[in-house]
């Protein structure tokens, strides 16, 4: 982890409501691990107050990418960011996902925003595994494709692909890998998460989850973002533990 002030280079707007930021980067994607974040400072002065966290979305040559929404003032004081302007960075944080085991299909299942950290995460798989992806989102509008790959798709308006939620869509595949050793990676809203939890522990399907909370140092001393775990004898850190973690480990 190291402070860091970098230069905006891009700044896309894929949808209506989301955004894609690159910046150049002297670290190497070598000490940066997919699902990793850093926390980020929106602007100059004290307000926002606080850093606010983002998924490392990929990390191209010495380019630092990261996807977001709007969904307050440091967000979209983010989006209105021009190129050249600098950010102040701290980084990357957090435990990331775990590549390894004995699986030969990497299933995604992202909501919304939660796609955020998997094109960094497709690029750094190990090139034998076949990846393939379930995305879902409200409606086509907010369908943002980017950097996935063998993409099914779910809108909850019905308006593109599958009609209802993305772990739905899954199930509803689920028959398509019956003959498939699969390691699922998931990230997206806790309800998401917690339907996605129930069935694999029930299933018994090895699955990581990339988790959401509010916090504010992004390092563990604050101790304010704690996630139960399953076995009920204490507290983990989202923002040092995770934020990934095995889904059988935390109680949503």
């Amino acid at each position: 982890m190291k402070q860091s002030k970098l230069k905006i280079d891009s700044i896309e707007k894929l949808e209506s409501n989301t955004f894609l930021i690159s910046l150049k980067s002297n670290q190497s994607n070598e000490v940066i691990t997919p699902g990793q974040f850093y926390n980020i400072k929106v602007s100059d002065n004290d307000f926002p107050l606080l850093r606010r966290p983002f998924s490392i979305c990929d990390f191209i040559n010495d380019r630092l990418y990261f996807m977001f929404d709007i969904h307050g003032e440091g967000t979209k004081m983010l989006s209105q960011k021009r190129i050249g302007e600098e950010l102040d960075l701290l980084g990357p944080l957090g435990n990331g996902f775990d590549l390894s085991g004995d699986f030969d299909t990497a299933i995604i299942i992202a909501g919304g925003i939660g796609a955020a950290p998997f094109p960094y995460l497709i690029r750094k798989m190990p090139e034998n595994k076949n990846v393939v992806s379930f995305l879902g989102a409200k409606s086509k509008s907010a369908v943002v494709k980017y950097g996935l790959k063998k993409i099914f798709i779910s809108t909850d308006d019905g308006s593109e692909g599958f009609h209802g939620n993305v772990v739905h869509l899954f199930k509803s595949k689920i028959l398509d890998f019956v003959d498939k050793k699969i390691k699922i990676y998931a990230c997206g809203p806790t309800p998401m998460l917690i339907s996605l939890q129930e069935f694999v522990i029930q299933n018994k399907i090895d699955c990581q989850i990339s988790t959401e909370c509010s916090m504010a140092c992004g390092f563990g001393i604050c101790q304010g973002c704690p996630i139960e775990k399953s076995s009920g004898d204490g507290y983990l850190l989202v923002c040092k533990d995770g934020p990934v973690f095995n889904a059988n480990a935390v109680k949503l």
